[in-house]
């Protein structure tokens, strides 16, 4: 794919990250480049947070001026767009294509939670639409890869990956556990149900008010695995519909 944008359609920032791509890396270990930089970022706003990162930190964990990295990394937002599209890493299974598409789609999507769970700082980059980087792209390919076997027309194959997606970053942002900020652990969290506690009263919430106090909040569950399977069971049932079509 040519990584010249010149009918202007992608934005600076992602254009840049498809160009970096075609680059050689260059230079040791040691020496100051994009890769060096990018990798930096990623261990700074994994331990620090994304708010703390600025490229004068950045330069101070590097041992160099600032001036320096803008050598490499033009602007804030192309290191955000390089960050996050290293930090995605390869997908699971990448070019094979597996018999059990729901197996292989349940793991994709848990898979794909553990990379926002390992770099929380991912979800708090602004998205404006659907996946143009590199590395985001080469998750969706995995992804088209898990239902390549059903009878689910392309159209739906795109829309039920988009839809996993949207799952993911929805369901590690409203899950009071699904992710920790940097130095959290869970003993140090408060509990939701704790939170609510204090939050609510009976006469207003009554059956939120009754979950509280019977524990519910706060039991040991995993809101992500439950609402993950419930989503597979309606694809399944998409699934099952288009293989009686065809078999009619």
């Amino acid at each position: 794919m040519s990584t010249k944008d010149k009918d202007g359609t992608l934005p600076p920032s992602v254009a840049r990250v498809w160009e970096s791509r075609q680059r050689p890396p260059r230079g040791s270990q040691l020496e100051l480049s994009q890769e060096r930089i990018v990798a930096e970022a990623i261990k700074y706003a994994d331990s620090e947070g994304l708010p703390q990162l600025s490229m004068a930190r950045l330069a101070e964990r590097l041992g160099c001026a600032t001036m320096s990295l803008y050598r490499h990394v033009a602007t804030k937002d192309d290191l955000l767009a390089l960050m996050l599209d290293t930090a995605y890493g390869a997908p699971p299974f990448p070019g094979t294509r597996v018999k059990d598409w729901r197996a292989g789609l349940e793991r994709w999507t848990t898979e794909l939670l553990g990379v926002y769970q390992r770099h929380p700082w991912m979800l708090q980059i602004p998205t404006s639409g659907p996946p143009l980087e590199p590395g985001q792209l080469s998750w969706m390919e995995c992804g088209l890869q898990m239902l390549a076997g059903t009878r689910l027309s392309a159209t739906e194959q795109f829309s039920v990956v988009l839809l996993m997606n949207g799952y993911v970053h929805a369901g590690t942002k409203l899950s009071p556990n699904a992710l920790q900020m940097p130095g959290e652990t869970q003993d140090s969290m408060p509990q939701y149900g704790h939170i609510l506690a204090h939050l609510i009263d009976e006469a207003s919430f009554p059956v939120l008010s009754g979950l509280v106090a019977a524990g519910v909040i706060d039991a040991p569950t995993n809101e992500f695995t439950f609402g993950l399977q419930r989503v597979l069971d309606g694809v399944e049932v998409l699934v099952r519909t288009r293989q009686g079509e065809h078999t009619a």
